[in-house]
């Protein structure tokens, strides 16, 4: 649940696609289509995973310390050599990478990339899969149902795929073989 550090009974948690202007969603859609095209991660990921980290904010400041538009903890800040969380840019170039690392580390399952995402890769290795929080679980429904909202609407003109691979369902932007 993300709340706006200078208004904190703004919650972000239950925001849905349809609530933003034409506008709000776009604003970021440059430096989304650069992460996409450096990180080979799909721009409707990318904006699905802003969607529910942020609302679109780049001062947007979790309870637990996570920052900016992709609510990037300061240690992965760090890590990723971010000198400035709340930059937009700075903050969607690393928080893309990150996502690529865990879209890397889980073999591009979407779903154990995105509860590494929100609980970190300890917590999903530890498990052996999704954690059974509702949050994480919530995070995952919540970020597929707007990639697939913004692959409608046409943000990127991009296709999602639903393959069956190893007895798991994954979504991805990339057709595997």
């Amino acid at each position: 649940c993300i709340r706006d550090r200078n208004n904190p009974a703004k919650n972000y948690g239950t925001t849905g696609l349809h609530s933003f202007s034409t506008g709000a969603t776009r604003r970021y859609d440059s430096v989304i289509r650069e992460a996409s095209n450096r990180y080979g991660v799909g721009f409707e990921l990318i904006k699905a995973v802003i969607h529910a980290e942020s609302a679109f904010d780049p001062l947007a400041l979790s309870r637990k310390g996570a920052q900016g538009l992709m609510q990037l903890m300061p240690e992965t800040a760090r890590t990723l050599g971010v000198r400035n969380a709340f930059d937009p840019r700075e903050n969607v170039l690393a928080g893309t990478r990150y996502l690529r690392e865990m879209l890397e580390r889980y073999n591009h399952d979407l779903k154990l990339s995105l509860a590494a995402y929100n609980a970190g890769p300890t917590t999903v290795d530890r498990t052996g899969g999704v954690p059974p929080y509702s949050e994480t679980r919530n995070y995952i429904r919540r970020v597929t149902n707007l990639m697939r909202s913004y692959g409608r609407v046409g943000s990127s003109g991009g296709r999602i795929y639903q393959v069956v691979k190893n007895g798991r369902v994954m979504l991805t932007n990339r057709p595997l073989p």
